[in-house]
């Protein structure tokens, strides 16, 4: 990869050729406009921009990655404060994809009665698809923020308190239900209560989750991509919880003295003027949204060739990792890093690139100590079997 350009003045959206030469070229762009400071007042949230982000390359493909293919697993982010994790999750948003939603209260799709016939959507959306009408409509993924100091009840859903007031029982939906079809992101992961966990792993695990409050009960969807981050120095994360994600970033703070300077620059020229800011960047902005949206339309047509696929599981083998969750989030990690790059064939530095980020963290010393004391033990076992044995042939 060349060096980028030390400004903007050449780019042209017809210069970039894939979503990964984007990121380089713009996140090593150093901003020298002054930015002359705004009245806050009651001013819109503005994210800070994706792609204004200094460094922290490995990061910002992970994050692309799981934009283009929620089959790799989600993204773990793992490093100290204050090195842009949640900045990073959190401008994701202009970033997001358009996906297919459903246009019922009910939440029904094609795909329902795909399965379950006519039975499997509600009486008005059977009555749109017999006479053509789409039970779809086109909206952008969202972020779903999990808040630390959130209840099961919150995350779950409960009693609607606004119908009980009027004497009805009726369940409102929580955080996972609002995160179907979205991005969940869970900051400061290893300090969640274990009960939020479990019911987060669970609904990811099903992509459904039922709740039950007296004689009242409901199903509601849970596909979610989950994105976590997590200061080490805050304690670990049970292993269980740890394999369920795909991706992991360990995220350092940045070494060279330039990029520390011009993170700073950037920074403050946010805070000064967000909106000015962001409006230097959205041009590049728009185009990385369509090189994601182009990624995950071909993702389907990505092949993973046959002697590819054997190097990854060598691979694997190799560093004795358990977890067939290995396999899935290198595979698909490789083929989203092709879309990128507007590929159909995976090929062997496809691996090398993502494998880092797809393996780190899932060997388990534990288990590997585990299995080697029950495979000596299996071993006096079957030389006992065979001594007693041998003895009890020649007494007989």
């Amino acid at each position: 990869m060349t060096e980028a350009p030390a400004d903007n003045s050449s780019f042209t959206p017809t210069n970039i050729r894939s979503l990964r030469e984007l990121i380089d070229l713009v996140s090593g762009r150093s901003i020298k406009e002054q930015i002359p400071q705004e009245d806050a007042g009651y001013a819109e949230v503005l994210p800070f921009p994706f792609l204004a982000l200094v460094g922290q390359r490995e990061m910002k493909i992970a994050l692309c990655l799981t934009l283009i293919n929620p089959e790799i697993g989600g993204v773990l982010l793992i490093g100290p404060r204050g090195t842009g994790k949640t900045t990073a999750v959190r401008s994701l948003i202009d970033l997001l994809p358009p996906i297919e939603r459903s246009a019922c209260f009910y939440g029904c799709l094609p795909e329902d009665i795909e399965a379950f016939g006519m039975d499997g959507v509600c009486p008005d959306c059977a009555k749109k698809f017999a006479e053509g009408k789409p039970l779809t409509i086109q909206d952008r993924v969202k972020l779903v923020e999990l808040p630390l100091n959130a209840k099961l009840e919150d995350v779950i859903g409960g009693i609607d308190e606004r119908a009980a007031v009027h004497d009805r029982l009726k369940l409102k939906r929580g955080i996972l239900a609002h995160a179907d079809l979205n991005i969940l992101y869970a900051d400061e992961v290893n300090l969640l209560a274990d009960e939020i966990i479990d019911a987060i792993l669970d609904a990811s695990a099903s992509g459904n989750y039922t709740v039950r409050r007296g004689p009242v009960s409901a199903t509601y969807r849970a596909r979610f991509t989950l994105i976590g981050s997590m200061n080490p120095e805050e304690g670990n994360l049970r292993p269980q919880i740890m394999d369920r994600f795909g991706l992991r970033v360990i995220v350092k703070g940045l070494d060279e003295p330039q990029e520390r300077l011009e993170a700073y620059r950037r920074t403050h020229l946010y805070r000064q003027n967000p909106r000015k800011m962001v409006s230097l960047y959205q041009a590049e902005s728009a185009l990385a949204a369509e090189e994601i949206a182009l990624a995950k339309q071909i993702l389907s047509s990505v092949e993973l060739p046959e002697e590819v696929a054997r190097q990854g599981i060598q691979l694997i083998q190799k560093m004795q990792i358990d977890s067939l969750r290995a396999e899935i989030t290198l595979f698909e990690a490789a083929r989203a890093y092709a879309a990128a790059d507007n590929r159909m064939i995976v090929t062997s530095e496809d691996l090398r690139q993502v494998a880092p980020m797809a393996l780190r963290l899932r060997r388990s010393r534990f288990m590997n100590d585990y299995f080697q004391g029950r495979k000596e033990e299996e071993q006096e076992i079957e030389k006992q079997i065979s001594e007693v044995i041998k003895e009890s042939i020649r007494e007989g």
